[in-house]
Parts: C-alpha cells; structure tokens; sequence
C-alpha cells in the first residue's frame, strides 16, 4: 500500500511559531485547538483529539482516536488523551499553571467550551480564532503550490465543456460529470466550510432561472436545488438554449481548495446579461490592480460597488433585493471560507501571499446569474491569477 503524501515537518513547526508569537502577544499561556482544520494545520494529521500549544515550547497532541495514525502523521509530539477529566491536570503538570486558555471561540461548542474551560480552575478564556485564521491567511510556497495544482484541474474542466454541455442536459447532469471527473484525479470530495451551517457540494453549477433562485447559502448564487432539504447548487432542471449557464467549482488538492467561476451558454446569450459579464470582468481586473500588500480588505469591495452602480447594475450585484450578499471575494486554503473578507468593516491590510476568490457576479431573477471568479495571490505588483482558465465565455452550438 503506497503511503499518503505528507506535511512536511518545516511547515507545522514554522505554523507553530508564528502561532506562539501571537500568544505571547496575546499574553495566553497556552492554545488549546480542537477543530478539525486548525488541528491539521498545526500538526499535519486530522485525527480525533485536542492540541495544546504552549506560548513557549513544544505542543503536544492528545489523541482520542486514531493514536497510531497521528503518530505516523503528526509532526508534533502524540500522546493518548485518556480521560478527559484528567487532562487539564496532565497538561498543567507538563506546561504549568494556565490563567489565560486559548480557545477558537468561532467554532467551538458552548457546551463543549464549558468543560474544557472546567479543566483549568480559574483561567480566563480567550479568543484566539481570528489571529489563528490570519496566520493561515497568509499561504506558503508548498501550500500554494497545492492550489496551483487544484488551478490545473479545474482548468481541465472548463476545457472540457464544449464536449459535454448539450440541449436537455439536466444541472445534475452536468454537475455529475464535473464531479466524477475530479473525484477520479483526487479530489476529496469535501469542501471545508468554518461558518455556522454553511455547506456546498462542489459549487453552484445551474443554469437560467435556477442559477438566479435565491437560498440560504452566503454567496452571490443559490441555485434551486435537488430538494428543500438541500435548497442549493444544481437542480433537474434542463439546460435550454440561449440562457446563461454558471459553472462556479471548487476542487480539493491534499486539502486545499481552489475556487473558481466561468460562463457558458448553448448558442447566444441575451446582450443584456453578456454587458453585465463584460462589467464583473471590469470589476476582477480593477482588483487585480488594486490588491496590493497594504490597501485595506474593504477597499477593494467598496470599489466593486462603485463600479455596479456606475454600470446602472447595482441592484443585480452579488445577488438581487433583499438576496444581495455583502461581499466581494474570500480568502481559500484548507477552507473555503477563510481570510481576508472583502466586505465593509474589514479595514486590515492586504498582506503579501493571502490568497483570495474574488467573484463578481450579477443575478437577474428569472434569467439567470452571470459573473466571474478567479483565485488570486497577494503580491507586491498585485494580484496574481493561481486560476487560469480561459475567461471568455464558453459558447456551445445549438446541434
């Protein structure tokens, strides 16, 4: 059995680091990280257990389930949790005294929080999700060079596109095959999500009115879906000629998620929608000059709203009405959802290497959404496209 590719060892202790300044910044004595995500990236496996980084020295790994795996994956030191109740005792024996407790506040359980925080009489609880979600913002050369590969993959995809859209293909259809696809170069098939109650499978495949059908999902598009108990993405709705068929997919390589928007239509699209295309790509390439290493996440957003209303499309911009989300573009990684935010009350500098979709898309209810989406580096000369697959429109000839 040919063994899993690992996270180097450089990686995680280089993670940790950066991690222990900000403790020590923060003056918490220690971090004790249980979400899935965060407890990969700070040790290099995503096995069932608790983390405790000190603000000095080496963490320790303590493992529910399983041990033998995180001893063969983990980078940091492992040892079995054992009961829980007798953990906060162990850790403070090895690390001392704890009065100030890192925990992800964002994520984490109130009840669960409670009986961690009971472990270690008397310590105050601090927040420590945001400076951790700003350290893992900013990407390495190995965790970009994984998103470049995901890039490569759904480059494939759009490529493909011509071959496979027909009249009377269904949504499903269509996502079925881009799915399949993937799943058979590696793809995961999970998209890793940090905000409460949001989920996606694959992306927003959709065409038309369904593309534009509003829903819960915190993005420019909903779609309409294959059921109320899961009331987004692609329907069974057929793909007619002459509407504007969204193809927004994501793609996981070795847990990191690239994401990326392009259009296609079966014959000609309606020039109203085609304007507003051109307009979302006028917007991706004003960011693309404006995304530099200190100009603030909200500038860019702010920008883009200037630019819809300019164009007479404000009320259609990331979505319509009451729908419209109030963004610009997410930060990816291990997460879909991660940092920087371009949205209003987001005043932190863009830092170099954040990686960042950015997706400005109009919804027109009834007729479809159109738009674009490409994954960016932060560089000092701005950003610079990880995505690259052709941006014009993919235009399919009525057979």
């Amino acid at each position: 059995m040919q063994p899993l590719p690992l996270v180097p060892e450089t990686e995680v202790k280089s993670r940790i680091r950066r991690f222990q300044r900000v403790l020590a910044d923060l003056n918490v004595d220690g971090a004790l990280i249980t979400q899935n995500v965060d407890v990969f990236y700070l040790t290099g496996t995503m096995q069932n257990g608790a983390l405790f980084v000190p603000q000095t020295g080496e963490p320790v790994f303590y493992v529910k389930k399983s041990i033998t795996r995180a001893e063969q994956e983990s980078s940091v030191a492992v040892e079995d949790m054992g009961r829980m109740k007798e953990l906060g005792q162990r850790i403070r024996e090895r690390f001392g005294e704890v009065k100030r407790l890192g925990l992800e506040a964002d994520v984490l359980p109130y009840g669960l929080a409670l009986r961690w925080l009971s472990l270690f009489p008397g310590a105050e609880a601090v927040d420590v999700a945001f400076p951790l979600r700003s350290i893992r913002a900013v990407k390495s050369g190995y965790e970009l060079d994984k998103l470049r590969e995901a890039a490569a993959r759904v480059n494939e995809i759009i490529l493909s596109l011509p071959e496979v859209i027909h009249p009377g293909m269904t949504e499903l259809e269509l996502s079925a095959h881009i799915e399949n696809t993937l799943r058979l170069k590696g793809h995961t098939g999970m998209y890793r999500m940090r905000g409460y109650n949001q989920e996606l499978c694959l992306g927003m495949v959709a065409s038309g009115a369904a593309a534009a059908t509003p829903t819960y999902f915190d993005g420019p598009a909903g779609g309409l879906g294959l059921s109320v108990s899961s009331p987004q993405g692609s329907s069974r709705k057929a793909i007619a000629p002459g509407e504007p068929i969204l193809v927004d997919i994501s793609t996981v390589v070795e847990g990191y998620i690239i994401d990326q928007t392009r259009m296609a239509v079966i014959g000609e699209m309606d020039p109203e929608l085609e304007r507003a295309y051109e307009v979302a790509v006028e917007i991706i390439k004003e960011a693309e000059k404006m995304g530099k290493p200190g100009v603030s996440w909200e500038s860019l957003y702010i920008r883009s709203l200037e630019m819809a209303e300019a164009a007479g499309l404000k009320d259609h911009f990331m979505g319509f009405g009451k729908d419209q989300a109030k963004f610009l573009g997410h930060g990816v990684g291990l997460e879909l959802d991660e940092l920087p935010i371009l949205a209003k009350g987001f005043s932190q500098p863009l830092e170099e290497n954040m990686v960042i979709a950015i997706e400005p898309k109009f919804t027109f209810p009834g007729r479809g959404v159109v738009g674009i989406e490409n994954t960016y580096q932060v560089t000092e000369s701005g950003l610079k496209s990880i995505t690259f697959a052709p941006e014009e429109i993919v235009r399919i000839p009525v057979r």
